[in-house]
């Protein structure tokens, strides 16, 4: 028999919530909505849909080259909403939404 040390098949955790290691990351539907609650010491808010589902965000979500310090209540954003049966609706890749021209 082998000799196991206890924690030597040790996960590594998931880039993104969902994602197997090792395997592509999971992404949602695109979508957008507006910020309605930003709780920035805490690193995180909620954006609402168009169908008034509020949907969480973490810092670690905001798409690489925003900060989430620059994002205000009333921001029209964009993202990919993925739906985790755990822990519910969550944005990810968030981005401000561009004006139209």
């Amino acid at each position: 028999m082998e000799d196991v040390k206890r924690g030597a098949a040790r996960r590594v955790a998931p880039a993104r919530p969902g994602a197997a290691p090792g395997s592509p990351e999971r992404r949602g539907v695109r979508s957008a909505g507006r910020i309605v609650s930003l709780q920035v010491g805490q690193g995180h808010g909620f954006i609402r849909l168009a169908d008034h589902r509020d949907v969480f965000f973490h810092r670690s979500d905001v798409r690489d080259g925003n900060s989430f310090n620059d994002f205000a209540v009333g921001d029209a954003v964009l993202f990919e909403l993925y739906d985790d049966a755990v822990s519910g609706p969550r944005a990810l890749d968030v981005q401000r939404r561009r004006a139209r021209q």
